[in-house]
């Protein structure tokens, strides 16, 4: 039955009243007409995703230093789960017994899992990876595991997740284009049978209709990444995940680059999610190039080391010269934090080691991130994406 779903925290968008439509329906609801970037509507179980948007992390069933009310203060439309580490703690059937993470963390928005296959790749020195699957020793105990694609679909499935990610091998950026080749034919092979355990389980065990995404490898490598973008294209996934191990910021200008090769390749009906990348930067430049989804834990752990972001640099709030200092932690913020509490303080309680200051960062940062991607949508609508990139790359940025 169709009915409409009202979408809150868009700031000035036209579209408050939405029309709901069947789960997996991507619209496009406006495009740039100077850049590729973007406006759409996700249909999920739990809820309508607007993008472009930002993905809180919750690695273990919790966003660190954030309450769930604090999300849905922060108006988060989406959030993560690590299929990695729920599997070792607490285990998937207990979470299934709660009825899933929405029930077991007490949170009735869309739900994306990863499969594991990158916490997987980074335990270099105790895996052992083959054709079937990657063997590991667990960091809590070293009893050894195996993921399969096959698992990580059942993993995620009884973690009751909206969007599941397909199983993959990161191709790590060193790798020759050979070795590269190798994996990414490997990761090919287990999207398929990624899909074809997903298939299973729904016909089996039935619930709300999950998503499924697959992921492009290649490496660093542009023909690697075309062939593994026609791949993903052609297997029919809900949408396509970006991967890799490039990092936020130094490889920057060359993920960049890399991704405006092979991003025309993808379907223009599905949406695209670049994985990791949490920098203010990746998300601007990343939505001018059609990118509508991005996760990373940046803005928590940048928050634990005293670091405040905003739209024009990160500041360093632990700085001695902050110790006196009565100004909010971004003057152009308007999140809870920064209307209530001075840098003084935040610098105070980060100083002396208090929790509270690590989560007062980490709300503000996670405000700045969704509230961009809000502006960032507002402009796409209104057809001024151009101008809010050049405006953005215009602006001097500092490092405080």
């Amino acid at each position: 039955m169709t009915g409409f779903h009202t979408i809150s925290g868009q700031g000035k968008s036209p579209l408050s009243m939405i029309e709901t439509k069947p789960v997996g329906t991507y619209e496009i609801v406006a495009e740039d007409p100077e850049t590729r970037a973007r406006a759409g509507l996700l249909h999920t179980a739990h809820g309508i995703v607007p993008t472009p948007i930002f993905m809180p992390v919750g690695t273990r069933a919790s966003v660190k230093g954030i309450s769930q009310e604090q999300l849905r203060d922060l108006d988060a439309k989406i959030i993560l789960g690590n299929t990695y580490h729920l599997y070792l703690r607490p285990g998937e059937e207990l979470i299934e017994s709660f009825g899933g993470l929405h029930g077991f963390m007490n949170w009735d928005r869309p739900i994306l899992t990863d499969s594991g296959g990158f916490q997987v790749y980074s335990l270099a020195k105790s895996r052992k990876m083959s054709e079937e699957g990657v063997e590991f020793a667990s960091v809590l105990d070293g009893s050894r595991h195996l993921f399969t694609p096959e698992k990580s679909m059942q993993i995620q499935y009884a973690l009751g997740s909206d969007i599941i990610m397909t199983f993959d091998e990161c191709a790590p950026s060193r790798y020759t284009y050979d070795q590269a080749k190798f994996s990414t034919d490997r990761t090919h092979r287990w999207l398929d049978r990624s899909m074809a355990e997903l298939r299973r389980l729904t016909e089996e065990k039935g619930g709300h209709k999950r998503l499924f995404f697959s992921i492009v490898q290649g490496g660093i490598h542009d023909p690697l990444k075309l062939e593994s973008a026609e791949y993903c294209r052609d297997s029919g996934s809900d949408g396509v995940g970006i991967g890799g191990d490039l990092k936020i910021e130094s490889d920057a200008p060359f993920m960049y680059d890399l991704i405006s090769k092979f991003i025309d390749t993808l379907p223009r009906s599905k949406p695209r999610y670049l994985m990791g990348a949490g920098a203010v930067d990746n998300l601007v430049e990343g939505v001018g190039l059609g990118i509508d989804m991005y996760d990373c834990v940046y803005p928590t752990r940048m928050a634990r080391h005293g670091v405040a972001m905003s739209r024009y640099g990160n500041i360093r709030i632990v700085a001695a010269r902050y110790r006196d200092s009565k100004e909010p932690l971004d003057p152009t913020c308007n999140c809870h934090v920064c209307r209530t509490y001075s840098k003084g303080y935040i610098r105070h309680l980060l100083s002396v080691g208090e929790q509270f200051g690590a989560s007062l960062v980490s709300y503000h940062n996670l405000h700045t991130l969704l509230q961009l991607a809000r502006d960032m949508r507002e402009a796409i609508i209104a057809g001024r994406y151009g101008e809010f990139l050049r405006e953005y790359r215009s602006t001097p940025k500092f490092q405080a």
